[in-house]
């Protein structure tokens, strides 16, 4: 994949990471005086949607356009229940940014369809039919591509197709945004994505897009990796692999080892959204290896070569499920079956009530750093990295969909309010991955990886030296330079 590209408004830089180079953009709030530039010919922005998304990016982007004559005005459908939270944020129909949402997309020169991936499978027909000639479909996730691939069909060719794709949750997008007005250059890392560029304007107009929701940095993809990556790192690391390998690891901590409950939910999720996230976040995968004694190296050791074939299996089957566009089929499916049965909470259970108790006497430095925990954790993390990389994926992209996204914006939100916070404030795309794939992730992590562990199977050396030699860990240092300053705050 081509990932190097050059911009008529902002300045390029090219990082290399471990044996590539790629061109991105730096973002910052010192570069928001461009983006008149970089938007150029667009005088009203549509965002289409009120869900994960929209309200961030439209408060972000409103936010970065202030003093300049380009309207953000959101677009929903009547009589929706989200025209008052927008009213709330200041989108109203007496000031003119709230509107019906095929009349918002009629009038509008940039359209950001937010709506959810079903949705846009739905209506997706009616908003190309009410798009201006010459306009722009901007979308922050690729599954529209991959369902008109599976049904055979294709953009129109007389407006330009662009992607930008927050590499978080979309309250993760507004809060370091937030914070970034303190600290240039805080916010949630994007890709960008050009599908059709009919007058010579697209990467610009994706880069300013990019710059004016807070990115740090911004990098390139195409629509077809990102919707892969996307979807398939949902149901992997970012949140079905992660839900299921703590579910699985209190368990095993409560009837194996003996732990009491609350212990056990400290050595399980607290180990994980705790100091391995923040160690991975500022220091790297390798780190959290390194922070163990010689004993809690042998056991991380041991569990990691156990469990990271068990966890490749998985994650290949949901890549394949993925590229072939059965999971974007079963998005659409579920979608339709909602009226009936809607979509339910995932917290309920003893553990996560247990962790309610915990979180409330929580005392920050005392959280474990588990090497059973890091090493089933950290072996899943690599498999997912591993395969990406097998598959033609972009190290950019690797990090972000494996790494960064996860310790720096969705465990965050598990660490703060629990796993249904975490999930719920996902697309439905990504809640309904977590709910069908963490349970395959419990059950096979146990079935192969900790029944060999527990029979005394020996360390697998080759996987061990494979994991401290592995390329991405110089990848994930280079990342870590473009880090913003801070880390999200979600107490304040």
């Amino acid at each position: 994949m081509q990932t190097t590209f050059t911009s008529n408004v902002f300045k390029t830089q090219t990082i290399k990471l471990a044996n590539t180079e790629e061109t991105i953009v730096k973002g910052g709030r010192d570069l928001f005086p461009l983006l008149p530039k970089a938007l150029d010919g667009i005088k009203q922005i549509g965002v289409i949607g009120w869900g994960s998304q929209g309200p961030a990016q439209a408060q972000n982007f409103r936010d970065s356009l202030e003093g300049t004559d380009i309207k953000v005005k959101i677009g929903l459908r009547e009589g929706s229940a989200s025209m008052k939270s927008a009213a709330v944020a200041g989108f109203t129909r007496e000031n003119s940014t709230l509107g019906e949402m095929y009349q918002v997309i009629k009038e509008s020169d940039l359209v950001m369809l937010l709506i959810s991936d079903a949705a846009q499978a739905e209506n997706y027909e009616k908003v190309f039919a009410n798009m201006k000639d010459g306009a722009t479909l901007g979308l922050s996730h690729g599954f529209l591509l991959g369902y008109l691939k599976s049904i055979g069909k294709a953009f129109p060719k007389n407006i330009n197709v662009i992607g930008v794709c927050p590499k978080g949750m979309g309250p993760s997008v507004r809060r370091l945004y937030e914070q970034g007005k303190k600290v240039n250059g805080a916010g949630i890392n994007c890709s960008f994505a050009v599908e059709q560029d009919i007058n010579g304007k697209a990467i610009d107009n994706a880069l300013g897009w990019a710059v004016a929701v807070g990115a740090p940095f911004v990098f390139k993809t195409t629509l077809d990796h990102e919707y892969r990556s996307d979807i398939f790192g949902e149901r992997g690391i970012l949140l079905g692999a992660v839900h299921g390998i703590v579910e699985l690891l209190y368990r095993r901590f409560v009837s194996v080892d003996r732990m009491s409950e609350e212990e056990a939910f400290r050595h399980s999720v607290e180990s994980v959204t705790g100091p391995i996230s923040k160690t991975i976040s500022h220091d790297g995968i390798l780190a959290v290896y390194e922070k163990l004694d010689t004993k809690g190296k042998e056991i991380f050791e041991r569990v990691y070569s156990l469990c990271y074939a068990p966890a490749f299996e998985m994650l290949l089957e949901i890549y394949d499920e993925v590229a072939s566009g059965n999971e974007i089929r079963s998005v659409i499916m579920a979608g339709q079956r909602f009226k009936r049965f809607p979509m339910g909470k995932i917290d309920g259970t003893r553990m996560w009530q247990v962790g309610k108790k915990v979180r409330a006497a929580r005392v920050e430095k005392d959280i474990p750093l588990n090497p059973l925990t890091a090493g089933v954790y950290c072996a899943t993390m690599m498999a997912q990295i591993d395969l990406l990389v097998k598959k033609g994926h972009c190290l950019s992209e690797v990090c972000n969909e494996s790494v960064i996204e996860a310790v720096d914006s969705l465990n965050p939100y598990m660490h703060f309010k629990g796993v249904a916070f975490m999930v719920d404030n996902c697309s439905t795309t990504a809640r309904l991955g977590s709910r069908k794939w963490a349970p395959r992730f419990d059950y096979i992590l146990h079935q192969i990886g900790l029944v060999a562990y527990d029979e005394g199977a020996a360390t697998d050396t080759a996987k061990v030296a494979a994991f401290k030699s592995n390329m991405i860990h110089a990848a994930i240092k280079t990342c870590a330079t473009l880090r913003p300053s801070v880390d999200i705050s979600l107490s304040a």
